[in-house]
């Protein structure tokens, strides 16, 4: 997608809260696999190339999630750095408390910290000249990144800087040098997607117990977006001067009493807010400064640190934090060569990281209608990336999560609902505000793919109505010509054979799940209008098409083109013609048959194709022939192979995209992570299996990569595949078992996996075409079963 303590007590109180809320809702203890997991993640895949996913310090599903920024980047120009860190630059502006991980857009970047030993600068500078502003460089050799930690040395400062977080708290830890003065530099002016005029009003107070406190509102990616945080320092702060670099002039009025430089003020509010504060006695000493966030108010903010992280003790916050990684991580025990047991970590720890925690310790959270709201019985979460995470992340999160989890965002997603001043589901939110980035009402796939699972700690008849809405919301991009005509006509909606499509999918599952509840009349309704991709289907050309109102396809038509407000969203009719995954079977069969639909799928994999094409197109990468795994409408296609009963086809392909679209290094990833969707596709393709059709309640066997892997479950249950042969020239599937009994079909069940057992597979050198081909053998489609 492109759019130390000062009561030891009291400590281990705070931290108990967070901790024991965490751990109770994680996966069951798993002896020794979770901290072999913890040692195997490596935060700095995926920092460089497509990957925009960053290193820093958080907890799984954590609010806080605080990492170098090594650019701050201007709107235009900020693609690159949407997680503020890139692994090739070698310059670090601060530490900031808010990120993206794996977007193809940028934001964030909240509340940014600086230590600084000798002069203080207010600027960031020239990066290529050094010495010129606050920033500092570094080397990638003094970096230190696991799962909850981070460490760096400053070299223009000689400061050893060091990160942890609790779930709203992020907690630093710096050495200054011997013989400079010290200080810590808070600059709120800075953020991702940085334009001129985006800090709308902030405001820093220094309290009379030392307390930093503040808040910034900014227009980005999300208009209106209000934070608000609290900073405590383990010495006391000897100065400080506060400015406004917008318009800093000295004020002419009167003074507070003791006040002799108006930049001393102990409060200041403006648009381009950067303060300065000293700490006599610090140098060559360290100090800790904890920071926590609020989408509240500045108390809660307090609240928030006096609850998480009352003390100074940095290690206990950081056993913490690593405490929480290693029993979630411990959902995995593999057995697998080092370089797939990094990778497989690190992808598993990067679907560990959203949606995020949006909520104080108090339950108060601030609504899609920007007031505050009491969370009843549930757990509010915000950062739903919903276009990408439904078709892998959310799934795999019913797996390697407890049900609570699940339930907590189908909560979040119905409570944003009742307070959007549209009455709808979130599209893509964050930090409770809607973007409407992306298309599609994708929030419909999560709660149904719940539902179906039998997770259903929530009002399913509040959801099934917020899902009818959602998808009868005429304003929102063509929906009331889609309801009218069946289709989205390009001469009224941009991207229209995309939305036809992505509609009809999630029109298959609200019917699905109004089918399960007995809602018969919504099913029915439904279940016509998810055949609506029949509508877009030009059995002349065999593509996906978008039409216009007069029912004409859009000509010319060209299969290769692709832009932003075309015919299809970050793609071309090569890559969106396979967007049925409800439907799989009717789509061989428009095609007038699986011979036909097979030899369409090699033309998609085997083209010669010049990368060249899509360089307008930052999103579409990762490309093997048409395929581009680099984005998430390819997603699923290697698996389709299955639907027409060549399932070794399949195992075939998922070879050489694991081979070439993924690998332990920090450009390891083809293409944004989009908060662990590219990542969750590894796991499961690493496991065997994928879930082409979230709801259907299958997923497609593909083939196994690794010896033997478990699944430790949430219900304590165990699930293990094994792959008896496997090496790099036997990587066909030739039988399965599946708890000792012959198993034929190409798929499996939601509930084989989370009953526990053992899926057993032979490997050889030559494919079973016999193995998973009968029609009785594939797996759903809605016109066949």
């Amino acid at each position: 997608m492109s759019c130390r303590a000062r009561s030891t007590s009291l400590r281990l109180v705070g931290a108990a809260l967070w901790i024991a809320a965490g751990l109770a809702s994680a996966a069951p203890p798993s002896g020794g696999a979770g901290a072999k997991a913890y040692a195997a993640v490596d935060p700095f895949i995926g920092t460089g190339g497509e990957g925009h996913t960053f290193p820093g310090a958080t907890v799984p599903f954590g609010m806080v999630q605080l990492s170098p920024d090594t650019q701050i980047k201007s709107r235009k120009e900020g693609y690159g750095w949407a997680a503020g860190y890139r692994y090739d630059d070698h310059t670090i502006v601060g530490f900031s408390h808010t990120h993206f991980s794996g977007t193809g857009h940028s934001d964030l970047g909240d509340v940014l910290v600086m230590p600084i030993a000798g002069e203080v600068k207010l600027e960031r500078g020239d990066i290529t000249k050094p010495g010129s502003g606050y920033t500092s460089r570094f080397d990638h050799k003094d970096e230190i990144a696991q799962p909850g930690y981070y460490a760096v040395t400053l070299r223009d400062y000689g400061i050893r800087a060091e990160l942890t977080a609790s779930p709203r708290v992020g907690v630093h830890r710096y050495r200054f040098p011997k013989g400079k003065p010290a200080h810590v530099l808070v600059d709120l002016r800075t953020s991702m997607y940085d334009y001129p005029g985006k800090v709308q009003w902030s405001r820093l107070r220094l309290r009379p117990d030392g307390t930093l406190t503040g808040f910034r509102e900014t227009r980005g990616w999300a208009p209106g977006r209000q934070l608000y945080f609290a900073m405590r320092f383990s010495r006391p702060v000897s100065g400080h001067q506060f400015h406004d670099t917008e318009q800093d002039v000295v004020y002419k009025g009167f003074p507070p009493p003791g006040e002799k430089d108006p930049r001393q003020r102990a409060q200041i509010e403006g648009r381009q807010l950067v303060g300065a504060l000293d700490f006599d006695g610090a140098a060559g000493e360290s100090m800790i400064v904890k920071v926590a966030i609020s989408p509240v108010s500045e108390e809660g903010a307090i609240a928030n640190l006096d609850a998480e992280v009352p003390g100074f003790d940095f290690d206990a916050v950081r056993n913490d934090a690593k405490a929480q990684w290693t029993q979630a991580l411990g959902a995995l025990d593999l057995d697998a060569p080092e370089p797939m047991r990094r990778s497989v970590y690190t992808a598993l720890y990067h679907t560990l990281m959203g949606p995020t925690l949006f909520m104080d310790a108090d339950g108060r959270y601030r609504g899609p209608d920007n007031a505050v709201h009491q969370a009843k019985g549930f757990t509010h979460y915000s950062t739903f990336s919903l276009w990408d995470t439904y078709r892998a992340l959310h799934p795999l999160l019913t797996i390697v999560q407890p049900e609570q989890r699940t339930n907590d965002f189908v909560n979040s997603l119905l409570a944003s609902r009742r307070e959007s001043p549209y009455g709808v589901l979130p599209v893509w939110s964050f930090h409770g505000l809607e973007t409407w980035c992306m298309i599609g009402y994708h929030a419909v796939p999560v709660i149904a793919d719940a539902y179906m699972k039998g997770i259903r700690g929530y009002d399913a008849n509040e959801a099934l109505d917020a899902m009818v809405a959602s998808a009868s919301y005429g304003p929102y991009d063509g929906i009331a010509q889609y309801m009218q005509l069946g289709y989205v006509p390009i001469d009224e909606e941009g991207e229209a054979a995309s939305k036809t499509l992505e509609y009809a999918f999630d029109d298959w599952a609200i019917s699905r799940m109004a089918g399960a509840m007995g809602r018969e009349d919504v099913a029915a309704q439904f279940g016509k209008r998810a055949a609506n991709w029949r509508h877009a289907f030009d059995k002349d050309t065999g593509f996906m098409r978008a039409r216009k109102r007069d029912g004409s396809f859009r000509e010319p038509f060209d299969p290769s083109a692709s832009g932003y407000g075309s015919d299809y969203t970050e793609g071309n009719a090569w890559q969106y013609s396979w967007y049925v995954p409800q439907d799989v079977a009717g789509l061989a069969a428009a095609h007038g048959g699986e011979d036909q639909l097979l030899a369409r799928l090699d033309a998609v994999f085997d083209a010669k194709v010049d990368p060249k094409i899509f360089e307008h197109m930052e999103d579409i990468t990762g490309l093997i022939g048409w395929y581009a795994h680099g984005n998430e409408p390819s997603h699923h296609v290697a698996y389709l192979y299955a639907y027409a009963g060549q399932p070794w086809r399949t195992q075939d392909r998922l070879g050489h995209i694991m081979k070439t679209q993924y690998a332990p290094r920090p450009d390891g990833l083809a293409g944004n992570d989009d908060l662990g969707q590219m990542s969750a596709w590894y796991v499961f393709t690493a496991l065997g299996f994928y879930p082409v059709a979230p709801s259907s309640n299958e997923y497609i066997i593909g083939r196994p990569f690794m010896p033997r892997a478990t699944l430790n479950l949430p219900n304590g249950k165990r699930f293990t595949v094994i792959a008896e042969g496997l090496d790099d020239a036997h990587h066909f599937i030739g039988s399965a078992t599946l708890n000792g009994k012959p198993l034929d079909r190409a798929y499996l069940r939601h509930e084989d996996v989370m009953a526990g057992g053992e899926l057993r597979f032979t490997m050889q050198a030559e494919p079973n075409k016999a193995w998973g081909a009968a029609p009785e053998q594939r797996p759903y489609s809605m016109s066949t079963r």
